[in-house]
C-alpha cells in the first residue's frame, strides 16, 4: 500500500500533523474552497520565493496562515509591502468564494512567514528547483544527479528518490525516469518520509516532478528494545532470599 498512496496522507495522524486545522462546526464545502483559493493565491503571487509548506488554522472569527519559504525576503518585501499585497490578494480571493455572504462572515486574517533553515531538506522546494531547471532546458539526467547528490549530503537523510514523467528533453514520446539512492521504506508508517511534487511547464509540454526524502524513523529502535527488555525482566519470578542463620 505504501507504493500506491501519497506518503504524507498515509502518515497523517501517526507521524505527521494536519496541514489544515479547523476548530469549527459545519460549513465544510465553503471552508474547503477557501483553503484551495488561499493556496492558489500564495503559489501564484510568491511562488518564486520557494514555498516549502503552507498551514492554515481556523478558529471562530480568525484565520491564520503560516508560510514557510526558502527566501522570505521576497514575501515580506520592502517595509512589509509584500505582506500587505499578499494579504489584500488573499482577502479578494476569499470574497470571490464567499460571494454575497462576504459581508456577514468577516474573518480576521493574519499571515506568518517563517524561513526554511539551510540544514533542513524540503522535498517540495527541491521539486520546485528541479522544475525551474527543466524549464531552463537543462538536461534532466544532469539535474536529477545534481539534486540527488545535494540531498544525500545532509546528515539526517538516509535515502532519496527523484522521479520525472513527461516529454523529457523534448522527446516526442513521453516516458518516466527515476533515480534513487539509499533506503526508502514507503510501507513503514514510522518512517519519516517527506514527499513533494511540482510541474515544469516546458516548451514541449508539462513534466511532472516527484521527490521522496527519507529522514530516518520517528521512534528510536533502541528505546523500544530497552522497554521490551525491562518488561521481560519484570515478568521473571523473583528468587527466594537465603534464610539468615541464628
Amino acid at each position: 500500500m505504501g507504493q500506491k498512496i501519497n506518503p504524507n496522507s498515509y502518515r497523517l495522524g501517526i507521524t505527521k500533523g494536519w496541514p489544515v486545522r479547523w476548530f469549527l462546526k459545519g460549513g465544510y464545502p465553503r471552508f474547503l474552497a477557501e483553503d484551495e483559493a488561499i493556496r492558489n493565491t500564495i503559489n501564484k503571487k510568491i511562488g518564486l520565493a520557494g514555498i516549502a509548506n503552507i498551514e492554515i488554522e481556523r478558529t471562530q472569527g480568525n484565520l491564520r496562515v503560516y508560510i514557510r519559504a526558502a527566501r522570505p525576503g521576497l514575501v515580506i518585501g520592502r517595509g512589509g509591502k509584500g505582506m500587505e499585497d499578499l494579504n489584500t490578494a488573499i482577502s479578494d480571493a476569499l470574497k470571490k468564494v464567499r460571494g454575497p455572504e462576504a459581508a456577514k462572515n468577516k474573518v480576521a486574517l493574519s499571515l506568518n512567514v517563517e524561513e526554511l533553515k539551510r540544514t533542513e531538506v524540503s522535498s517540495r522546494y527541491l521539486a520546485q528547483q528541479i522544475a525551474w531547471d527543466l524549464e531552463k532546458r537543462i538536461r534532466f539526467r544532469r539535474t536529477m544527479k545534481k539534486y540527488l547528490e545535494q540531498i544525500m549530503q545532509n546528515r539526517d537523510v538516509k535515502g532519496a528518490k527523484i522521479a520525472l514523467s513527461g516529454r523529457l528533453d523534448g522527446n516526442e514520446i513521453a516516458r518516466r525516469e527515476h533515480l534513487s539512492q539509499g533506503s526508502l521504506p514507503l510501507a513503514t508508517l514510522r518512517a519519516d518520509i517527506d514527499y513533494g511534487t511540482a510541474t515544469a511547464r516546458t516548451t514541449a509540454g508539462a513534466v511532472g516532478v516527484r521527490v521522496w526524502v527519507y529522514k530516518g524513523e520517528v521512534f528510536d529502535k533502541k528505546s523500544d528494545e530497552g522497554h521490551a527488555n525491562e518488561e521481560r525482566r519484570s515478568d521473571r519470578p523473583m528468587g527466594r532470599r537465603p534464610e539468615s542463620r541464628a
